[in-house]
């Protein structure tokens, strides 16, 4: 193994407190909480410990919904959970405006505000590293169609000498966010920073000395709204906007890249997650490497996920959104199951167009087998 891949398993490893931080077992007493070192395990600690269920989503949904009609005036304020409170400091007055703090405290406790700190009293602070998208390890990740001569329309990507590549590989993938900046409209918009990686590597490829076949960067921006509306059942948790750069870091005649403006769309219900995400491509003038990727990658996708009884399932489907030779898309189906409580089982099926940059005009179908750390929820 050389120092290369030495080093992104040792990266591999250090994400995994941040990923995978599991809750703390019901402790005997208090002071048994006291020794956790990890601020979630040691307040899940206390929680277990003492007691104490946190409010449902439903719940924080009906006072947001109780104050703003209260806010808006067809509500008498009585109707409300508890009255609002005034604390004196001195000669000031600190007014806490409870009308105000229901409203921002909506959906606390669901599943897009486990993840993206959406409600008020959710957030957790400045530069801290969160969970962001699927953390895993596949030693096992077929493919039912090798890609040995990547092309492109642009004559400078085309490989024309066949690549001696194995139709089994591995597969893992990193990924983490933080939180830049907080509440940047009055109690609402936040900016995160998101980075992910993943890596094929042609582990028992030991003819060709087992290369990394392809690894896909992907650095991020977004700014993250909160919402609080109700469609067809569905809770709208949030709304974002940024930027989303992705390369493959190599040279011609294999690199690729593209650059995208992003545009999320979050909603909940229950044990379901739907994220729904259009794009626009910002185009790389003469010099693209891949000028056609819309067409194959698509320009959005749709993420489906269901959570249940430590089992999470996971859709998504994408299309290039155009018809006739233009028609192209891929479905990937994920699934966590629990068989230790540090790492679960996962699968992985895609089927279609793009599961890696280098392929993103090159069809296949993908099954992967391993452990993750952490899934979408």
């Amino acid at each position: 193994m050389t120092l290369r891949h030495s080093s992104l398993f040792l990266a591999l490893a250090a994400l995994a407190p941040v990923a995978a931080a599991q809750p703390a077992p019901a402790p005997a007493s208090i002071d048994a909480c006291v020794s956790l070192e990890q601020d979630a395990q040691r307040l899940a600690c206390f929680d277990a410990a003492t007691g104490r269920r946190a409010a449902t989503p439903a719940a924080a949904d009906s006072a947001a919904a109780q104050a703003r009609e209260v806010r808006d005036g067809d509500a008498d304020p009585s109707t409300l959970q508890a009255p609002a409170q005034r604390r004196a400091d001195g000669d000031n007055l600190f007014a806490y405006d409870m009308v105000d703090d229901a409203i921002a405290n909506t959906g606390k406790g669901s599943l897009l505000d486990s993840r993206w700190e959406l409600a008020k009293d959710s957030k957790l602070g400045l530069f801290n590293m969160r969970a962001y998208k699927p953390v895993y390890l596949f030693p096992a990740f077929w493919t039912s169609s090798v890609n040995r001569t990547p092309s492109s329309p642009n004559p400078d990507n085309v490989v024309t000498t066949p690549q001696q590549l194995d139709s089994l590989e591995t597969k893992f993938q990193l990924s983490f966010k933080t939180k830049a900046w907080e509440d940047l409209f009055g109690n609402n918009g936040d900016i995160w920073m998101g980075y992910t990686q993943s890596s094929r590597w042609q582990t028992y490829n030991s003819e060709q000395s087992r290369p990394f076949r392809e690894t896909n960067y992907e650095p991020e921006v977004l700014l993250v709204f909160r919402n609080g509306y109700s469609i067809a059942g569905w809770h709208g948790r949030m709304a974002a906007i940024g930027i989303n750069h992705q390369s493959n870091g190599r040279g011609d005649p294999l690199s690729r890249s593209w650059n995208r403006v992003m545009f999320n769309v979050g909603l909940d219900r229950d044990d379901w997650a739907l994220m729904i995400r259009p794009w626009v491509r910002i185009s790389d003038g003469s010099d693209d490497d891949n000028p056609d990727i819309e067409d194959y990658i698509g320009r959005g996708d749709v993420t489906l996920t269901h959570v249940r009884d430590g089992h999470e399932f996971s859709l998504m489907a994408r299309h290039s959104l155009r018809g006739g030779d233009r028609s192209h898309g891929a479905l990937q189906f994920d699934w966590g199951f629990p068989i230790h409580r540090a790492f679960r089982g996962h699968l992985q099926v895609f089927s279609g167009y793009g599961e890696s940059l280098i392929d993103y005009n090159h069809r296949a179908t993908y099954v992967g087998l391993g452990i993750s750390l952490l899934e979408w929820f």
